[in-house]
């Protein structure tokens, strides 16, 4: 392939972040400075449909393949898969062979590949499923899902209640530089790559994948200071800022009655010494976003140094919802930061620190949707996403419903690669967004689509304008009054933040739907865990 016939086909970025939330983003309604973000998105798409896996390895698995979860090795997410999972097929713990990735199907295809940051699809020796396995031919990765993010991790003592973090630079073991900051190295790696390929004449696909605003809360105080004062009116106050702020901005979800934030208690119930606390995590979560963005304004500006920007197509999105988690409060973490973690309010964001967001910023950050990560509710699936670049139509937003699913269809489309598998690999589920991005049409899916979700046994499905889900008892954890082990109907058209349940008012329509989840669960060979 020669240099033109090369910079005919365009460049790609993914950039996905960990765990953030809906409206967290400036151009969502957030507080955090971002004006990289806000650039790319002013001229590109807000994606306010776009949906993933309630959790991040499971996303990642449907990321790379085109395919759902469960038929590639991560039917759930390894760090909680129940005993009756294990060894069943398609619960491999890591990304099997069953399908190809979007790596190898566009090196194949004369792509040069570039990983940098978070893999999370294997996170046990000898670590079947890695980048350089999987089609990337050069790859800085994060093994396991969380770390500390300026490299304090190479000791037990400071590693995390889930151990040490591994790292893998083209396969072989690395460590990460201490002191360094995730977000910053990430980027680094990633320049660094794009730098050693500016004579190379085949385009580039470039995954970059942070950490930040993942647990723990840690920035550079020089970035934490930026927001002192910021949060100290509380989640409530925090939620209603920028659900006017959705308004100002025109987004459809605006208008929506929100959904109520449960559990806990109110921000006026606090004591002083409490709130002082909650406003410094939010803080410092503000300043892990201000961090990542000026990060990505680096990659770009790589991009632009090799003369590729202007013809790279770019799509961001977060894994899934906010983590509203508390690990401070949570079994065997809770034990592993009061013994390690300096969490003394001076030392907070720093690397001996660990602390993490909670239920009601996290609800707040979802905003105007239903709970968050861990949950197939609205809040826990529908993720902040953007695109850009020659061939997407800028526009305020598309409202037209996504899947993760969708991105690698859609790349290979922007790459005029063939997106059908070759005997003996699962064939893609996702849909090709090319279209809805380019402005040429208004829906990716069929009216009569099934989309449908599980992980942990919490379970979703969606057909239309009509969405089922069933919450597990880890729920409760949040508030004792969301009603578990049952199936709650919705009409996510009316009603995207899930207020109103009509399981009683629409039985035959929630009947339809329990089908179709039952049908997609023996399609992907979903292991239902008689614990849960």
């Amino acid at each position: 392939m020669n240099k033109e016939s090369a910079g005919q086909r365009p460049n790609l970025l993914v950039i996905v972040v960990d765990d953030m939330g809906w409206s967290d983003l400036r151009a969502f309604g957030g507080e955090a400075e971002t004006p990289v973000l806000d650039a790319l998105i002013a001229r590109g798409l807000r994606l306010t449909n776009f949906h993933t896996s309630p959790v991040c390895s499971t996303t990642r698995a449907m990321l790379m393949t085109g395919c759902d979860h469960h038929e590639v090795g991560l039917g759930c997410m390894v760090e909680i898969m129940t005993p009756e999972q294990r060894g069943q097929p398609g619960y491999e713990g890591y990304l099997t062979d069953s399908a190809l990735t979007i790596a190898e199907r566009l090196r194949d295809a004369g792509y040069h590949t570039l990983m940098s940051g978070k893999w999370h699809l294997g996170v046990k020796e000898p670590y079947p499923s890695m980048p350089v396995k999987k089609g990337f031919e050069r790859s800085f990765a994060l093994v396991q899902g969380e770390h500390n993010h300026f490299g304090a991790d190479q000791t037990p003592e400071t590693a995390g209640h889930d151990a040490l973090s591994q790292y893998r630079l083209d396969g072989e073991k690395v460590l990460f530089p201490e002191g360094a900051y995730s977000s910053d190295y990430f980027a680094d790696k990633m320049i660094e790559f794009v730098q050693a390929a500016k004579n190379d004449p085949r385009p580039l696909f470039t995954y970059l994948a942070f950490t930040a605003p993942h647990s723990p809360m840690q920035a550079p105080p020089d970035l934490i200071a930026k927001y002192r004062g910021v949060y100290d009116d509380g989640p409530e106050a925090m939620r209603e800022r920028r659900l006017g702020r959705m308004r100002e901005l025109g987004l459809s979800v605006a208008s929506v009655a929100p959904a109520e934030i449960r559990g806990g208690q109110h921000w006026n119930e606090l004591e002083p010494a409490q709130r002082r606390l909650e406003s410094r995590k939010m803080e410092i979560y503000a300043a892990m976003l201000d961090a990542m963005d000026s990060a990505v304004g680096r990659v770009l500006q790589s991009l632009e140094n090799t003369g590729r920007l202007d013809n790279t197509e770019i799509i961001f999105f977060s894994d899934n919802g906010p983590a509203g988690s508390l690990r401070e409060t949570a079994p065997g973490w809770r034990e592993w930061i009061n013994e390690h973690a300096d969490n003394r309010f001076d030392n907070l964001g720093k690397a001996t620190s660990y602390v993490s967001i909670g239920p009601r910023w996290a609800q707040a950050q979802a905003a105007p949707f239903f709970l968050f990560k861990r949950y197939t509710s609205e809040g826990g699936v529908r993720t902040c996403g953007f695109a850009c670049g020659p061939r997407i139509k800028g526009r305020t937003e598309t409202n037209a419903f996504l899947h993760v699913m969708d991105i690698a269809p859609t790349l290979l489309e922007f790459a005029g690669v063939d997106a059908s598998s070759p005997a003996g690999k699962i064939p893609m589920r996702g849909v090709s967004a090319a279209g809805v991005l380019a402005g040429t049409c208004g829906e990716v899916h069929a009216p009569d689509a099934r989309i449908a979700w599980e992980l942990a046994y919490g379970r979703g499905v969606r057909i239309g304008d009509w969405k089922a889900i069933f919450l597990p008892k880890a729920v409760h954890t949040v508030s004792p009054d969301i009603p578990i082990n049952r199936w709650l109907l919705f009409n996510v058209a009316r009603d995207p933040g899930e207020t109103t349940e009509l399981s009683a008012a629409e039985p035959e329509k929630l009947q339809e739907l329990v089908a179709a989840w039952n049908a997609y669960a023996k399609e992907t060979g979903v292991v239902v865990p008689a614990s849960l």
